[in-house]
């Protein structure tokens, strides 16, 4: 078996980085400890891992890192799928050519591949692809995928042991380096739990007889790989459960398969997945949970195997992800969520930049929106934009109004294009509304979004100037070839009666008073904003009433972070209204408000009294400055849409001598961090 090993510091003696030092696996030597694990990044084409699936992976492989897993729960067989796609299909030959040409792309760049492959058991969705009902060891229903499985008979088992044996032959024949199973809530697991494993037959009753379908399938698989691929598990330690496997019953199980010989590495995970909430908070934690919250568990299950061990939750920095392997709680240390906000890690590592490290800042839009990190717009875009920005041929003069997120990542990719920057900041620091939402506790570490920028503008020399309200004169003094506005927005309260008497998010997050008394809270987005102020106003003490337009909570946030609000509302008794916009707010006396509300389904009005009455419902652009700028731009401040989809440069027709004057961001309408910072990267990458 060939070695997968690079010539990078990560082999040289003198480097004494936990975290560049090689691991040897059965024939392979992974160039380093540092790895990405399986998940579900929805960039397939019909099942199938092509091109856009592909580049997304090798980035990471470029990036350094040593060993790269895709294929989040591969299907094995044709009653193992999921509603909304995003599963690969190791069900079928049409499968191996792309994997020939993916495992060609990864080796290229001295990485290793890994799938993960699975069958869903009762977590499929009985009512898409194939139609066919679910099935798991007993009857029951999973929570989160809802689907009534039936009970799997002998003719069931043997069928899905094959599934499982031809998936992985397939991986071989496209040459992988190796495939893991997955226990947790998946089949495997759910013979293993007695959660969900109630038969009285071979495969019921005792540890020895519950893991033995795993086992048949372990067989299964070692026989089509032979003994020159990994054969690893994603395995569940602890299902955090009164009624679930406990951490002895884990230990025992995988005794069981260290002693048959049927697994070379226990990749570990925590807790259940069968909820939206323990995904959230167990097997995928995010901004809510601490940093490496399993990572002491994990360590104690390395003491008693002598197997390697890897393991990924919520380890997004480089000093946690050095003590893991230094300490010995780890041999792999899985970064992947980290590696979407930057696959350069392992790169700037070894060059002595660790410090330059996009961070992960936890916000689980990955979650969201397909593999998109909330500040790394090419993460699954690798076919449209880069992941490391080249040179302009030519140097210009960019002037950037407005230092939030878009205008600090307009003014980065300039700068790493080349071009002579300026920054006008109104603020006396950049960040925009940004610094405001991380007022709101549980999300400060969106913070990491700004100060990385602002480190990156100091690193190439962008000439910033706070506490600068620049005028289109100011502007136009600077002689540029592009403006770029990106002057965000102001709370939008102009379409409220009453709105005089409101308060906005704005007002209530930028105060460090602490308010008090009962306050009624109105979200007309359904983003983070109505949700994290009202926490917020409840952590100091205020009786708060949300009401919201939507027919739930948090309607545009990701699902894991909405059961996270869910759960905090109830724990803390926060009342909540769905399906009401307001329409008035009127005085109720000299230290009351009235609110009216109108019922989105029935028209019927609600009238509510509280002593405050805080209103979200976005930003109206703030674009003043753009106005102005308008008629003496050669473009006439029009972006051209087809170019910018394109990944094209914009025209240069107009005015010759005339700069170029685009804005971005909430200056044009009320949007989201990603969708700003988007927008600036895909508008600047080719300036």
């Amino acid at each position: 078996m060939a070695t997968i090993q690079s010539t990078s510091a990560a082999a040289s003696p003198v480097n004494k980085d936990p975290l560049l030092q090689p691991l040897r696996i059965k024939g392979f030597t992974l160039r380093n400890r540092i790895m990405s694990t399986s998940h579900a990044s929805f960039m397939d084409d019909g099942g199938l891992p092509m091109e856009r699936y592909q580049r997304y992976h090798e980035e990471k492989a470029k990036g350094g890192l040593a060993l790269t897993m895709f294929g989040g729960s591969s299907m094995v067989d044709v009653d193992s799928s999921w509603g909304g796609g995003g599963q690969l299909n190791l069900a079928t030959d049409e499968v191996v050519p792309h994997l020939q040409q993916f495992s060609q792309r990864i080796h290229g760049h001295g990485a290793a591949l890994m799938c993960q492959i699975s069958h869903l058991g009762r977590r499929a969705d009985a009512t898409t692809l194939n139609w066919l009902p679910a099935l798991a060891p007993s009857r029951s229903r999973e929570t989160q995928h809802r689907a009534f499985s039936r009970e799997m008979d002998e003719h069931d088992i043997r069928r899905i042991v094959k599934a499982y044996g031809a998936a992985a032959e397939r991986c071989r024949e496209g040459g992988l380096d190796g495939v893991e199973t997955l226990t947790g809530g998946h089949l495997i697991g759910q013979f293993f739990s007695p959660r969900t494993n109630f038969r009285s037959d071979r495969f019921g009753g005792s540890v020895e007889n519950r893991v033995r379908f795993g086992l048949m399938v372990h067989e299964e698989i070692r026989r089509r790989l032979g003994d020159d691929m990994i054969l690893g598990m994603r395995f569940i330690i602890d299902e955090a459960s009164e009624d679930g496997l406990s951490f002895a019953d884990c230990l025992e199980i995988a005794a069981i398969f260290e002693r048959e010989g049927l697994v070379d590495v226990f990749n570990c995970i925590f807790g259940r997945m069968d909820t939206v909430i323990a995904l959230a908070e167990q097997n995928m934690p995010g901004m809510s949970q601490p940093l490496a919250p399993f990572l002491s568990k994990v360590g104690e299950f390395r003491r008693h195997t002598k197997l390697p061990v890897f393991h990924a939750a919520r380890i997004t920095d480089i000093a946690t992800a050095r003590y893991a392997i230094r300490e010995g709680l780890l041999d792999m240390v899985a970064m992947t969520r980290a590696h979407m906000a930057d696959p350069q890690i392992v790169n700037k590592i070894m060059r002595g930049e660790e410090d330059r490290i996009r961070p992960c800042v936890g916000a689980s839009y990955c979650m969201h929106k397909k593999v998109n990190c909330i500040h790394n717009p090419a993460s699954g875009r690798e076919t449209m934009l880069p992941q490391v920005i080249s040179p302009s041929s030519e140097k210009r003069r960019v002037v950037v109004v407005g230092g939030g997120p878009a205008g600090l990542e307009a003014a980065r990719v300039c700068a790493e294009r080349g071009h002579e920057v300026v920054l006008f900041e109104a603020g006396s620091q950049p960040g925009g509304q940004l610094l405001l939402a991380c007022r709101a506790s549980q999300r400060r570490d969106l913070i990491g979004i700004i100060d990385w920028r602002t480190a990156e503008l100091a690193r190439l020399g962008v000439d910033l100037r706070c506490d600068t309200y620049a005028s289109a004169e100011d502007v136009i003094a600077e002689n540029p070839d592009v403006v770029i506005v990106a002057t965000g927005g102001l709370p939008d309260v102009d379409w409220l009666d009453g709105a005089e008497h409101c308060q906005t998010v704005w007002d209530i997050l930028s105060t460090t008073t602490d308010r008090s008394g009962d306050i009624i809270v109105y979200d007309g987005t359904g983003r983070h904003e109505g949700i994290s102020t009202t926490l917020h106003l409840n952590e100091q003490g205020c009786s708060v009433h949300l009401v919201t337009i939507d027919d739930s909570l948090a309607q545009e946030v990701e699902y894991s972070t909405r059961a996270v609000y869910r759960k905090q509302f109830q724990q803390r008794g926060i009342r909540s209204t769905m399906d009401h916009h307001l329409i008035k707010v009127s005085r109720n006396g000299a230290n009351s408000l009235t609110a009216t509300f109108r019922h989105e389904l029935t028209g019927d009005l609600l009238d509510m009294v509280a002593s405050q009455v805080v209103i979200e419902r976005g930003t109206t652009p703030l674009d003043e400055v753009f106005n102005d700028l308008r008629d003496q731009s050669r473009n006439e401040g029009v972006t051209d849409l087809d170019a910018l989809i394109g990944g094209t440069a914009q025209p240069r027709g107009g005015a010759a001598g005339a700069f170029e004057l685009h804005r971005i961001g909430d200056a044009v309408a009320s949007r989201n961090v990603h969708a700003s910072i988007y927008e600036a990267m895909r508008l600047c990458v080719v300036l």
